[in-house]
């Protein structure tokens, strides 16, 4: 029995250390992310763009985002559109011509999916006569703002070879699910991104809205082919001391799931290419970081493992109520407890108020605020997606999320 209680006590020493410590961690680190630092100089247009679309079976959302980038404020004969057609078997194609774009057809159903498909159009792409600065990346149900060009612009004359954009979400209020996956971004954006940004440690890229300088892409290849295959591109980057930074100016608008069932066939999606990832690189990546003694690249290991944000938000709630709300608890098992209850108080308050002061530094519309009161219940679907996702992690078939809302970027700005 004294093995057994000792075995208990030291268990839950080990989580309260844990949650502490990442939970102080992510506070230090979100409190940079209150305030915008100077924004990048303005640099006349110089920089040259192939800008590509990754499209499967989109002809019910492909032209709005042609026509919102043949309209960027950027000089037209600075960049070129591409649509990535991989494995369509309806209109894609035809309606991407239709629409000005120059569009490339890829039939090749053993290697389906994004990472594969840009892979391809990469090597396409060098083979044309002409040579672009940057390589930009789009998914098909997006939208662009009309500076996006010129940010990602500003930013390469500055010496950034890797930017991610804004993400935000194109259809926040259609249900439940969308305002609390625009509740999730606007505080990522917020407290994660431009904090990291603030404090020169590198972005994560989000899959969509990423510009890569050209001659990195030559130097390094894209290699990125697995579920998450931006998450993957920018673990290597960071291997080898690029970090990717970060463009608060340049907002891309993405068309989020409307109900649960497709929001958790997504997320299984990032899981299982989060937890493939974690699998190839994590140790390496942290052993780099001690040797180096680079936080940059301790961060980046930290995010490897994508359920960090929701385990600091378990680890500290479930503190919170066994030793606040329960205190019974530790009397009954005759657990140590480290820290006196105001700390888990505090750490909460911090954390769970991080979410609507993001929201208002980011001056969301004041009826978005209404999200936060459904988005624990969102939240909590987390686990369940983890825990699959961890079952399943070996898992490599791309899964299509089909997108039907062909919006507008006016219809955005009046919402």
């Amino acid at each position: 029995m004294d093995f057994v209680y000792a075995m208990t006590n030291g268990f839950f020493i080990l989580l309260q250390v844990v949650a502490a410590v990442v939970g102080m961690y992510q506070v230090a680190l979100s409190l940079f992310g209150l305030r915008r630092r100077h924004r990048t100089k303005e640099h006349p247009p110089t920089k040259s763009f192939a800008v590509l679309i990754a499209a499967h079976n989109e002809e019910k959302v492909i032209a709005p985002l042609i026509e919102n980038l043949k309209h960027l404020d950027y000089p037209k004969e600075l960049y070129d559109v591409f649509v990535i057609c991989d494995n369509c078997t309806d209109r894609t194609a035809d309606i991407a011509r239709e629409a000005g774009a120059i569009a490339y057809e890829r039939f090749e159903p053993e290697k389906r999916g994004k990472g594969f498909a840009i892979e391809w159009m990469l090597g396409q792409l060098w083979k044309r006569p002409r040579e672009y600065d940057a390589v930009v990346m789009f998914d098909a149900d997006n939208l662009v703002s009309p500076n996006f060009l010129q940010v990602m612009n500003n930013k390469l004359c500055e010496g950034a070879k890797v930017v991610q954009g804004y993400l935000d979400v194109k259809n926040p209020f259609d249900s439940w699910v969308s305002i609390s996956y625009g509740c999730s971004y606007w505080y990522t954006n917020r407290m994660w991104q431009l904090a990291r940004y603030n404090l020169h440690l590198p972005n994560a890229l989000g899959g969509t809205g990423v510009c890569v300088e050209t001659a990195l892409l030559k130097e390094i290849g894209w290699g990125a082919t697995s579920l998450t295959e931006d998450l993957e591109f920018g673990v290597r980057c960071v291997m080898r001391g690029v970090y990717p930074t970060w463009a608060h100016d340049a907002r891309v608008y993405d068309e989020k799931p409307l109900t649960l069932k497709a929001s958790m066939r997504q997320r299984l999606r990032w899981m299982q290419g989060h937890f493939d990832c974690f699998h190839r690189y994590f140790w390496s990546l942290l052993r780099e970081s001690l040797r180096k003694r680079s936080l940059a690249m301790f961060d980046s290991a930290l995010y490897l493992f994508q359920p960090m944000r929701m385990l600091i938000v378990l680890l500290t709630t479930g503190m919170l109520y066994f030793q606040v709300f329960s205190p019974g608890f530790f009397e009954l098992t005759n657990i140590s407890t480290l820290f006196p209850n105001w700390f888990w108080v505090s750490m909460n308050i911090f954390l769970f108020g991080q979410l609507p002061l993001a929201m208002l530094l980011e001056r969301v519309p004041l009826k978005a605020l209404l999200g936060l009161v459904i988005l624990p219940a969102f939240t909590l679907t987390w686990f369940p997606v983890t825990t699959a996702a961890f079952f399943t992690r070996k898992n490599r078939v791309w899964d299509h999320t089909l997108h039907t809302r062909a919006i507008r970027l006016d219809e955005i700005r009046s919402r």
